[in-house]
């Protein structure tokens, strides 16, 4: 391991974010119908496995579990902060309770950041704060840092772990690595064998009843599932895996964060985002790989439930689309430009942006930590 680096934000600070409250206030989701939650909840996700035990389970549970766990690897991008809050606002008005699971252990197997576990835990505490200031609710989210939980519950967690491993073959766990961002291919470390297995326990250990991820972890939630049936456990985890965002360069299937011009970042100034929309992938008519569209449909849209784009009168005056659908017809049929969809574009994006720049710009110790975290080197 990477010799531990000074940290401008002690350790005894690592859990910021109180978990959700108990109150017995009447909530918005107390007065949806059962119909309203699943189409809320089941909005999250481009794929879900399976709807109707999703339904089943909103029906008998008021408060379901969902998960997500991230690694603590360098600054967000806008799909893990906008998006991220987008989708856990859904799920916690529909009366869920969301853990994220601070995978600073995962990202050192992984050798993020080096594999140092300092500078690993500093960019998680800075990640939260991103998502403080985007306008995550938190009443019902539960920050939990794997390293601490683990340890207090240790005799719980790796006996799971081992489990999970005796009952699955090298190959199966192999097919998981995509999970960590790797490829089959790619030569793993030991230390990276034992990351699905750790992943897959994590579902359990947490008591998840919904795991929220992207498509991308997909494989190590079905390997979740199957382990249910090996178990012989009744109530498997549903998974409702969410879109991956791409990269705004063209054919990049995912954005990186090692390359600063494949993805907005949340804490970009106006200028950068101006420029990275400007000289973004958008093909006229063409929809499909569009990062461009994709950013209207999955972040703009959403956030404001409209997308005002302003156009000459000659190009048929100003216009605001308040469904994916319209904005499609009107992109393919060449009656929306992208010279017309990249500055509104652009505007959108900075007026969401605004409060995160604002709070690490007043914030003494969101400053500091964005300052650290912009110093570090990402390591794949």
């Amino acid at each position: 391991m990477a010799a531990a680096a000074e940290d401008p934000v002690a350790a005894s600070e690592i859990s910021p974010v109180p978990a959700p409250s108990s109150s017995s206030v009447e909530t918005a989701f107390s007065r949806m119908s059962l119909d309203e939650k699943y189409e809320l909840v089941l909005s999250v996700g481009e794929e879900c496995i399976q709807k109707e035990e999703l339904r089943n389970l909103l029906e008998k549970k008021v408060n379901p579990i969902c998960y997500d766990g991230f690694e603590p690897s360098g600054r967000m991008h806008i799909a893990q902060g906008v998006m991220k809050a987008l989708n856990v606002n859904k799920l916690t008005r529909s009366g869920c309770v969301f853990k994220f699971w601070v995978a600073d252990w995962f990202a050192q197997l992984n050798n993020k950041m080096g594999g140092d576990l300092k500078k690993i835990q500093t960019v998680g505490r800075y990640m939260i704060e991103v998502w403080k200031a985007v306008g995550m609710e938190l009443d019902r989210v539960e920050f939990l840092w794997s390293s601490e939980e683990i340890n207090a519950r240790s005799g719980e967690y790796w006996p799971l772990v081992m489990d999970i491993a005796r009952r699955n073959n090298l190959a199966r766990i192999i097919r998981c690595s995509q999970i960590m961002g790797r490829n089959e291919t790619d030569e793993l470390s030991a230390a990276q064998i034992f990351y699905p297995c750790m992943q897959c326990a994590d579902i359990f250990f947490l008591k998840a009843d919904i795991c929220q991820l992207g498509m991308d972890q997909r494989k190590v939630n079905v390997l979740a599932r199957e382990y249910c049936t090996d178990i012989k456990r009744k109530n498997k985890p549903i998974i409702l895996s969410h879109h991956m965002l791409p990269g705004l360069k063209q054919g990049q299937e995912k954005m990186s964060k090692s390359d600063p011009n494949s993805a907005i970042f949340m804490e970009d100034e106006e200028h950068d985002v101006n420029l990275k929309i400007k000289q973004a992938y958008c093909p006229p008519q063409i929809i499909e790989a569009n990062p461009c569209v994709e950013y209207v449909q999955y972040i703009t849209l959403p956030w404001f439930q409209e997308f005002e784009v302003q156009r000459g009168e000659k190009n048929g005056g100003n216009k605001v689309y308040t469904t994916i659908e319209e904005l499609h017809s009107d992109y393919t049929e060449g009656l929306l430009h992208p010279g017309d969809l990249k500055p509104a574009l652009a505007k959108a994006l900075n007026k969401i942006l605004q409060p995160v720049r604002d709070h690490f710009k007043n914030n003494a110790q969101a400053r500091d930590l964005l300052k650290t975290v912009k110093g570090y080197k990402v390591t794949r």
